[in-house]
C-alpha cells in the first residue's frame, strides 16, 4: 500500500501494518515520540491498522492531538492509581483538556491535598510497572454486563447510549485497571515521565446541576521533567497575574454576591474601558463604519424572526410586558436588522458598516463564571456589514486587516480557525456552500495559514475565529468574522439593484476586542497589571519629598493635566521611598520626584515602572516625550 507522509514523502508499506509499526520503520525515534496518528485526516491510535493507500499523520507531542492522546492516557494512570487507594470510588470522565486532562470521581468526601500527594505517588509507581495498553470490543450486553458487575454507574450510563445504537464498545486495559474508552491513547505508560496533579474542583455530572456532584481532579502532564518544570512556573506567573486579583489591587473592578456575573466597573476600570472604546471609535470612523445603538429588549416576535428563540432561548433572560414575552438582547444583530430595514437602501449605498457597542446578557451557569473572562452581561464591539455578494471577499479582508491591526497593537500574535456548518444550522447546503468559500477565498488571497474546525460555525453561517495569544503563551478567541445569508432573509431585507429590482443583501457580523470586559481580563493578565502609557488609568504621579514643595508639585500636576496627562499627586506626608513603593504596587507608568534641586532647575527626577531611574528630566520635555508615547500607542 502507498502512505503519503507528512510533507508530501510518499512510501510503500506492507498492507496490515500498524501506525505503530511503520512509525518503527521509519524511524525509532519516530516511533518512541509517537503518540497517536491521523489517517486521511481522522485522528487515531497507533494500534490501528492499515490496508489501503491513504495519507498518514504520525503524530507527537508537538501535534495538539498527539499532545491530547498522551494527557489521555495520563487520565487513565490517575483512575488506576484512585482505585487502587480508593476501591469505593466511582469512575465519571476523564477527557484530556487544554494544557492537560481531568478524571471526575463520585466519593464520599472530596480529596485532600494529602490524598493528591498519595495519588501521584502511586501514579509513579504505575508508569515504573511499564503497562502495555490494551484496546478491546465487546458487544453492548456484555459490555453492561461487566460495568454493572464492575459497580460503576456512570460508565453503565454512557455504555447505554452506545448500546441504543447497537455499538460495540470499547476499552482500554493496563494491568489490572481497564476503562471504557474511544482512545486513541499512547502504546505503553512508560513514556508519562512527568506530571503533576494540579487543583481539585467539584463538578457535575454531565455539568447539569441536577445531578450529583462530583470530585475533578486536574493534571497536567509531560515527556521531559524540564517542560513540566517550564509550565508549572508559567502557571505560577499565571496565578501572580490573575485579573481577578489585580483588578481588586488596582482598583479597576469588582465581582459581588448581589450580582454574580454582572461585573461593577470602578473608576479607574471606566478609564481604561473608555480608552479603548476611544480607540475602537477611532479606527471605525477611519473604516467608514457609522455607529448604532439598539435597545437592550426586544418582543418574543423579533426573536422567533431571528431564530434565537428556538435555538438560544436557555441562554436567554426573558420577562412578560402587557401579556406579550420579551427577552434581553443576547446578541445586537436583529437589532441592527431593524436600523437596516428602516429605510430603503440602494446598491450604490452598499457596504453599509454598521457599529455598535451594545450591552448584552447570556445566562451562563454560575459553575461557569470566571471573572471578567466569563460574565453574564459584557459590552460586545459588534459591527454589521450589509452588502452585496461582488463585495464579499473585499468586505472580510477588511475586516481581516483592521483585526490585525488591533491585535499588533497590543503585541499580541494569534492565529485563524475557520469554522463549517453545525448540526443545527439553518438554511440551505448551497447558501452554506456559497458563504464558506467566501471567507476561504478571502482567508487564500490574504495568503492567511488557518485551521479548518469542522462543524463548529454559528447556527446561521460559518465564522473565521480569531485565537490571540498572550505574554504567557496561553489563547484566547476574541475576534470573529460570521458571514450570513439567513438573518437578511428570514428579516426580509433588501436592496434595489443597478437593474432597479429588489435583491437581498447579505450581512457580515464581526467583533474585534469580542467581549470587551474579557478583552480587559486579557489585557490585565497580559500586562500582570503593567499597562502601556496610553492605556494605563494613571499615566503619572507627582511625588514631593516634603511638604513645603506643595505648590510646586501641585503647579506641575496642573501642568501635566493641560498636556492631557492622567496624574495625580501623592500629598501625604510620608516619607519618599514608601511613596515611591505603593506608586510601584499601583504600576503608574512614570513617578515624578520633585525635591528641592528639581524645584531649582525645572526639572523632575523621572522613576518608570518598567525601567527604573531615569535621572532628571526639564519638565517641558518630560511632556514631550508622554505626550509621544500616549499618541504612538507605544507599548
Amino acid at each position: 500500500m502507498k502512505i503519503t507522509l507528512k510533507g508530501g514523502d510518499v512510501r510503500e508499506f506492507e498492507s496490515g501494518m500498524s501506525i505503530a509499526d511503520i512509525a518503527k520503520e521509519i524511524s525509532m525515534g519516530l516511533y518512541r515520540n509517537a503518540c497517536a496518528g491521523a489517517v486521511n485526516g481522522e485522528v487515531c491510535d497507533l494500534r490501528t491498522v492499515l490496508t489501503d493507500d491513504c495519507e498518514l499523520s504520525i503524530l507527537t507531542f508537538e501535534e495538539e492531538d498527539g499532545k491530547k492522546a498522551f494527557w489521555h492516557t495520563t487520565s487513565h494512570v490517575m483512575a488506576q492509581a484512585v482505585k487502587r487507594l480508593y476501591p469505593n470510588a466511582l469512575l465519571a470522565i476523564g477527557p484530556a483538556i487544554d494544557n492537560g486532562f481531568y478524571y471526575d470521581f463520585d466519593v464520599e468526601t472530596p480529596f485532600t491535598p494529602e490524598d493528591i500527594e498519595k495519588i501521584e505517588a502511586e501514579m509513579k509507581k504505575i508508569v515504573k510497572e511499564g503497562y502495555a495498553l490494551e484496546k478491546f470490543m465487546l458487544p453492548p450486553d456484555q459490555a453492561l454486563q461487566k460495568l454493572e458487575a464492575d459497580g460503576e454507574p456512570y460508565k453503565v450510563e454512557l455504555a447505554k447510549e452506545h448500546a441504543d445504537k447497537g455499538e460495540e464498545i470499547s476499552f482500554y486495559r493496563q494491568g489490572e485497571f481497564y476503562d471504557l474508552c474511544a482512545g486513541p491513547h499512547l502504546m505503553t505508560v512508560s513514556p508519562i515521565k512527568a506530571f503533576k496533579l494540579t487543583s481539585v474542583a467539584g463538578a457535575y455530572w454531565r455539568g447539569n446541576e441536577n445531578n450529583r456532584m462530583l470530585c475533578r481532579i486536574y493534571g497536567t502532564a509531560f515527556p521531559k521533567k524540564a517542560d513540566l518544570d517550564a509550565y508549572l512556573e508559567r502557571l505560577e506567573e499565571a496565578k501572580k497575574r490573575d485579573h481577578r486579583k489585580l483588578g481588586k489591587e488596582l482598583g479597576l473592578f469588582m465581582l459581588t454576591d448581589e450580582g454574580p456575573g454582572f461585573p461593577f466597573f470602578l473608576p479607574k476600570g471606566m478609564i481604561l474601558k473608555n480608552t479603548l472604546i476611544d480607540y475602537w471609535r477611532q479606527i471605525h470612523t477611519r473604516e467608514g463604519y457609522v455607529e448604532i445603538s439598539t435597545p437592550m429588549m426586544l418582543n418574543r416576535q423579533l426573536w422567533e424572526t431571528s431564530g434565537h428563540w428556538d435555538h438560544y432561548k436557555e441562554n436567554m433572560y426573558t420577562t412578560v410586558i402587557d401579556d406579550t414575552d420579551f427577552a434581553i438582547k443576547p446578541m445586537n444583530c436583529p437589532g441592527g436588522m431593524l436600523v437596516y430595514k428602516s429605510t430603503l437602501h440602494s446598491y450604490r449605498d452598499l457596504p453599509i458598516r454598521m457599529g455598535e457597542l451594545g450591552l448584552v446578557h447570556r445566562h451562563e451557569k454560575s459553575g461557569a463564571l470566571h471573572g471578567l473572562m466569563r460574565v453574564r452581561c459584557f459590552t460586545q464591539d459588534d459591527a454589521h456589514i450589509f452588502m452585496m455578494p461582488s463585495q464579499i471577499t473585499d468586505e472580510i479582508k477588511g475586516v481581516v486587516k483592521l483585526i490585525d491591526e488591533v491585535y499588533n497593537l497590543f503585541g499580541f500574535k494569534y492565529h485563524v480557525e475557520l469554522s463549517t456548518k453545525p448540526e443545527n444550522s439553518i438554511g440551505s447546503d448551497e447558501d452554506w456552500e456559497l458563504a464558506t468559500n467566501g471567507l476561504k477565498k478571502a482567508l487564500d488571497e490574504m495568503q492567511l495559514d488557518y485551521v479548518i474546525n469542522e462543524g463548529d460555525g454559528a447556527f446561521y453561517g460559518p465564522k473565521i475565529d480569531f485565537h490571540l495569544e498572550d505574554s504567557l503563551g496561553r489563547t484566547w478567541q476574541c475576534g470573529t468574522i460570521q458571514l450570513d445569508f439567513q438573518l437578511p432573509m428570514r428579516f426580509e431585507a433588501e436592496y434595489i439593484g443597478e437593474d432597479g429590482e429588489r435583491h437581498r443583501p447579505i450581512m457580515i457580523h464581526r467583533v474585534v476586542f469580542g467581549s470587551i470586559e474579557r478583552f480587559i481580563g486579557i489585557l490585565i493578565e497580559h500586562f500582570a497589571g503593567a499597562f502601556p502609557m496610553w492605556l494605563a488609568p494613571e499615566q503619572v504621579r507627582v511625588l514631593p519629598i516634603s511638604e513645603r514643595l506643595l505648590d510646586h508639585a501641585n503647579a506641575i500636576k496642573k501642568q501635566l493635566q493641560a498636556a492631557g496627562l492622567r496624574v495625580s499627586l501623592d500629598d501625604r506626608n510620608e516619607k519618599i521611598g514608601y511613596k515611591i513603593r505603593e506608586a510601584q504596587l499601583q504600576k503608574i507608568p512614570y513617578m515624578l520626584i520633585v525635591g528641592d534641586k528639581e524645584a531649582q532647575s525645572g526639572t523632575v527626577s523621572v522613576r518608570s515602572h518598567k525601567d527604573g531611574d531615569l535621572g532628571a528630566v526639564p519638565i517641558e520635555k518630560f511632556i514631550e516625550n508622554a505626550c509621544k508615547e500616549v499618541a504612538d500607542k507605544t507599548i
